[in-house]
């Protein structure tokens, strides 16, 4: 019998553990079963308490202190140390059914999701069959602010495909705290984003005002076709034009893979976090699995009911 899950990922503070309390309040009031994991050790504070807490089995404090590590190193031996005693995952999952849904808080060190293969076999662990297998989707979630720089906004959707590659399991990219970004940017601009392309730097405001500002062409076109130079040049460094065609290079790669679009989140509007989870249990084919329920014999009802 599959269990289903989803593993909620991103840089720090784009919102996952906001995300996951949303999201179990949404389950809670349309009466679903969820099991709440979490397993960032440095963590100190939930809205939902967990119902599986990694700090029991290993904190990132006490490595820190007991092994002399810093706060990357430390979170990469408490996942380490995890892996070594994945009893801690398998006594506490092995007996939800079904009808759970298991929502996995991640920690936001970004190394987890490019370079390390520590996510990669504890996915591995959690899909294989036996006594698990569970069906999980990964959602990678990226701050709606990203997209006002928009360099930025190219790194943190590589960090994206990164993580999809990584792991390889059904993956939904999330922009976040889309609260945060009303009245800034308009909803025609904000669609260009959802599925990202190299086209966005060509009209990047802070590119536009440097170029201006060197008396340079401010033309898209002309722009994107700047490939003269050396970029290693000293004044192109100094200048910002090496950085522009890096930031150009890495949004040809993302488009060129063309996997990256994202969904929209607001975790303060129930709406928005349930058209999140709609994508979510597609993603792990949820309701095909689910028994229909049996309706109650009336005359029983009546009975109870006097």
């Amino acid at each position: 019998m599959s269990k289903y899950g989803v593993m909620v990922m991103g840089p720090a503070g784009a919102g996952k553990s906001t995300f996951c309390s949303a999201l179990i309040t949404h389950l809670q009031l349309n009466r679903r079963s969820c099991f709440y994991v979490n397993l960032d050790p440095a963590a100190e504070s939930f809205d939902h308490q967990p119902d599986l807490d990694i700090k029991d089995l290993i904190s990132l404090e006490d490595v820190m202190e007991e092994m002399g590590l810093g706060p990357n190193g430390g979170l990469v031996y408490c996942f380490e140390f995890l892996l070594e005693n994945l009893d801690f995952l398998t006594e506490a999952l092995d007996g939800l059914t079904e009808e759970y849904l298991i929502i996995i808080d991640m920690p936001g060190q970004i190394e987890l999701y490019t370079h390390i293969p520590i996510l990669p076999a504890l996915v591995k662990f959690l899909g294989a069959p036996g006594s698990l297998d569970i069906r999980l989707c990964a959602t990678y979630l990226l701050e709606a602010t990203f997209v006002v720089d928009r360099a930025k906004f190219f790194s943190g959707t590589l960090s994206a495909m990164s993580a999809m590659i990584l792991l390889e399991v059904p993956h939904l990219n999330i922009l976040s705290k889309m609260d945060l970004v009303k009245g800034q940017v308009r909803k025609r601009d904000l669609k260009r984003f959802l599925m990202p392309d190299s086209t966005l730097l060509d009209d990047d405001p802070a590119e536009i005002i440097q170029r201006q500002a060197l008396g340079e062409n401010v033309d898209g076109e002309a722009a994107a076709n700047d490939e003269d130079g050396d970029p290693y040049e000293r004044g192109a460094v100094m200048g910002g034009k090496s950085f522009q065609r890096l930031n150009r290079a890495v949004a040809t790669l993302i488009e060129s893979y063309s996997m990256v679009n994202y969904l929209k989140l607001d975790a303060s509007d129930e709406d928005s976090v349930g058209a999140i989870l709609s994508y979510i249990d597609d993603c792990i084919q949820f309701h095909e699995a689910q028994e229909p329920k049996e309706l109650k014999d009336e005359d029983e009802e009546g009975e109870v009911e006097e």
